[in-house]
């Protein structure tokens, strides 16, 4: 009674805790999916049109991406930036005054305060010069680092783009050439189009842009209320300590106010109870924790629940801090109308948040695995995964060292020719994309004519040709040998297609299978005709036929039902002939013949019993083909051991099962060892 009632226990509680996990991930699905729309890769789109793109109206305006040096920076801010920054004119050329002296880029998008430009600059001898050239050059600016960050006033008068200013926030930007602070020298544009030309001009003629000029940055932000969504806009021009520029431009299209609409209330509803699904899942982690201690850490299952909740803790708390940050710092940023409201921390805790809800729905869709563990063929999958774990992890260490060997080579040899192979770690993701078939062989072969294809052949041939395939040998073995085990161990107790037939029942959108209560009842039909053998007069072979074929049609419903049906009169005729019709004989040998019941009862337990000795049969071969298999891996091993092995000798008859001694079928003897 306690092995079947554990045995009903295990599906019962997998099945309450998959629904309650599907009802989790339904609505996590609906928190994540609600948060974004494809009107913030529209409006992310708008908006690099304007600034970014470049322009064909004139030949003298020099677009964002083409900027090569601080001459076509200034072009660029005097022309096509204060013309995407200032609309005040319709499609029909006529001008319309601004509304509360603000702008509507693109007639929909409201510029929020005004538009800010900073610089970071490096002190003059923050290199070394050689000895060599010391006479010649007096001067020296390095690439950009903390220590080399110059922080002196310049320029004429006390204007704030003179005097350097302290870092307002701890975001640092991360660009192409080095890692930039938030402070710097920093000055905001008038409301008006003709205010801001002034301004540029004048910060030109006065070389505001130095030598020591190491990066500039355009910041404005602007607020669309018809999909209520917040654009924050960055411009980054870095100039090298090489010479020329490098341009880049980001985006962020994110909804800063939340709680508008019913359906964002809907979302806070799903918020609500995801938080109640975390808490469920942490008092489970826990209780885990403290029954099984240090075994807990030895599942890989245990440890993506631990990831999952940790991870979703970590989402809550970047919701609730973005949610109070938004509601302290919206009204005081948009309190000053000709400052520049720096929405970019904001957004930032918006991207963090989203990224957070990504990895948490992705661990959450990986955790379904665990829970169709109990299908056969997942749970070859996941035998086979942990089974080559170990050789994985050494072949691992021996593709990493020629890889990492070949990504240096790269490096050195092309990385003052090729895009592809200027740093390391692009050196690292192109050899990735070789592998792959994404590559470039006359980049390769014009950064080197002799190098280049060695490199490229010899890469293609360890890499591609042997190590990739003793990867997929590795694996390959693995799965044989857990197949042929799970052909050997005897069907799982529960699969994933019973528990949905089961919910389909209950949900009355599936007849219930009779089978095995027709099956029941069958016997207890043989039974009772087995009891009642000397009350009731014996009948013919035909009649017998007749009641053997009604009862057997009742527990043959499923789809195997006509094959069974030729196995059963193939059976009904060697009984037949085994037993003739008590009518063909005379009343002596009449009184030996078999009743209904027993030839009933006969019938049903030949039948059962031939399936089992096949099965038996079927799982004596693949235990003897595994026996055999480990048996040729082993042989090198010990050809020394077998030449002491004790002669062979043949499978006796008692090593075969009681079934196969009784009932004999054809089978091939195998030959072992002792």
């Amino acid at each position: 009674m306690k092995r079947r009632h554990s045995r009903k226990l295990v599906p019962k509680t997998t099945q309450r805790d998959l629904a309650i996990y599907i009802v989790f991930l339904v609505a996590l699905c609906t928190l994540a999916f609600g948060m974004v729309s494809s009107d913030m890769y529209y409006l992310q789109k708008v908006m690099a049109q304007v600034f970014v793109e470049p322009s064909s109206s004139e030949d003298n305006r020099t677009s964002f991406r083409s900027i090569g040096s601080r001459d076509d920076f200034w072009r660029f801010a005097e022309g096509p930036l204060l013309d995407g920054l200032y609309w005040d004119k319709w499609y029909t050329n006529r001008t319309f005054p601004l509304q509360h002296n603000s702008s509507h880029i693109y007639y929909e998008n409201l510029l929020l305060g005004a538009a800010q430009i900073r610089q970071l600059k490096v002190h003059h001898n923050s290199c070394s010069i050689h000895p060599s050239f010391r006479v010649l050059l007096d001067r020296c600016y390095s690439n950009y680092h903390s220590g080399a960050e110059d922080s002196s006033d310049f320029g004429p008068g006390n204007a704030p783009e003179w005097k350097y200013s302290s870092a307002s926030s701890s975001l640092w930007h991360w660009g192409a050439v080095a890692v930039y602070s938030s402070g710097g020298y920093k000055f905001t544009l008038p409301r008006s189009k003709q205010g801001s030309l002034k301004k540029l001009e004048f910060l030109r003629q006065h070389s505001w842009l130095t030598r020591g000029t190491r990066v500039v940055f355009v910041d404005f932000s602007t607020y669309n209320a018809n999909v209520n969504l917040f654009c924050i806009t960055r411009l980054v021009v870095e100039f090298p300590a090489g010479g020329g520029a490098l341009t880049s431009s980001h985006f962020y299209s994110v909804k800063l106010l939340r709680y508008v609409t019913y359906f964002d209330y809907f979302l806070a509803s799903c918020e609500l109870s995801c938080c109640l699904f975390i808490f469920i899942f942490l008092t489970q982690e826990v209780g885990k924790i403290i029954k099984l201690k240090g075994n807990y850490f030895r599942s890989a299952w245990n440890w993506l629940d631990l990831l999952l909740v940790v991870v979703s803790i970590l989402a809550i708390v970047f919701n609730i801090y973005r949610t109070a940050q938004v509601s302290l710092l919206v009204e005081e940023l948009l309190s000053d109308p000709q400052g520049y409201p720096d929405f970019y921390f904001l957004a930032s805790c918006q991207v963090l948040y989203n990224n957070t809800i990504a990895v948490t729905l992705f661990l959450a869709w990986i955790k379904i695995l665990k829970y169709i563990n109990f299908n056969k063929t997942m749970a070859q999958l996941s035998c086979t995964l942990s089974r080559c774990a170990k050789g994985i992890l050494g072949f691992s260490i021996i593709f990493f060292i020629i890889f990492f060997a070949y990504a240096q080579f790269g490096y050195l040899v092309f990385g003052s020719q090729a895009e592809e192979f200027s740093t390391f770690q692009n050196s690292i993701f192109t050899q990735f994309r070789m592998v792959l078939g994404d590559f470039k062989f006359e980049t390769i072969e014009a950064a080197d004519r002799i190098l280049g294809p060695f490199y490229f052949i010899t890469f293609v041939f360890f890499v591609f040709f042997i190590l990739l395939s003793m990867f997929l040998a590795i694996i390959n073995d693995s799965y044989s040998a857990v197949k042929a085990e799970f052909e050997v161990m005897p069907s799982q107790k529960f699969q994933m297609k019973e528990f949905f037939r089961q919910a389909l029942v209950k949900l009355k959108l599936k007849k219930p299978e009779r089978e095995a209560n027709a099956t029941r009842k069958n016997w207890e039909r043989i039974l009772l005709l087995t009891s009642q053998k000397e009350q009731k007069p014996k009948a013919s072979h035909g009649s017998l036929l007749r009641q053997g074929h009604t009862l057997q049609q009742q527990s043959w419903q499923s789809g195997e039902g006509s094959r069974k049906q030729s196995k059963l009169q193939e059976m009904e005729e060697r009984l037949g002939r085994m037993y003739p019709p008590a009518k063909d004989m005379d009343a002596v040998t009449a009184q030996g013949s078999i009743s209904s019941a027993e030839y009933l009862m006969l019938l049903s337990y030949l039948a059962e019993l031939r399936g089992e000795c096949n099965r038996m049969k079927k799982r004596i071969q693949s235990a003897l083909e595994t026996m055999q298999l480990q048996q040729h891996k082993e042989q090198p091993c010990l050809q020394e051991a077998e030449r002491h092995r004790t002669p062979k000798r043949s499978l006796r008859s008692s090593d075969l099962p009681q079934a196969e001694m009784q009932y004999p079928i054809q089978t091939k003897h195998y030959v072992t060892t002792s």
